[in-house]
C-alpha cells in the first residue's frame, strides 16, 4: 500500500484534547478504508504565517498513513466538512519518516546555544584607522 502524510491544523479555540479526537476519529476513517495511521504527532498551538478565517494560532496535527488511496479521499472528504479544521495538506512518500519529525526535532530558540559561542557583531572587525584632517582636506595640506 501506498504510503501519505497528511497535516492538518485545527482552530485556536478547539482544545488539544479536541484535536486528538479529530485524529482518532480520523484514524477510524482510515481503519474502515482498509489503512492505518502508524505515526501521530501534535505539534502544538503555533502561530500561522497569516490569518485564516479571523484565526491568529492553529493546533497543527501529522499523520502517518499507510493506506489506498479511496480510504484516504475519504479521510480528506470529513476534513474538508469540518469547521474546526483551517487547512490540510496530503502528499504522498515513498516511505513512512522514523523518529520524530523536523518540526518536532528542531530545537527551540531557549534550547540553542550557537549564539551565546558567536563573538558579538562586529568583533573580528577591525577597527578602522582615523582619517587624517590633511589628507581629505586640500586646505590643510602645505
Amino acid at each position: 500500500m501506498p504510503f501519505y502524510e497528511c497535516v492538518f491544523i485545527a482552530r485556536s479555540d478547539a482544545t488539544p484534547q479536541q484535536v486528538e479526537a479529530l485524529a482518532e476519529q480520523l484514524a477510524e476513517v482510515i481503519a474502515q478504508g482498509g489503512g492505518r495511521v502508524s505515526k501521530r504527532e501534535y505539534w502544538g498551538l503555533r502561530p500561522l504565517a497569516y490569518r485564516i478565517k479571523k484565526n491568529r494560532k492553529g493546533h497543527y496535527m501529522l499523520l502517518n498513513i499507510d493506506a489506498p488511496w479511496p480510504a484516504v479521499a475519504e479521510m480528506e472528504r470529513q476534513l474538508r466538512l469540518n469547521e474546526d479544521v483551517l487547512r490540510f495538506l496530503t502528499v504522498r512518500v515513498e516511505a513512512p519518516e522514523q523518529g520524530p519529525s523536523a518540526a518536532i526535532a528542531r530545537p527551540s530558540r531557549e534550547d540553542r546555544t550557537d549564539r551565546l559561542d558567536r563573538p558579538a557583531r562586529g568583533a573580528d572587525r577591525a577597527a578602522p584607522a582615523p582619517r587624517s584632517d590633511r589628507a581629505t582636506r586640500p586646505e590643510l595640506v602645505e
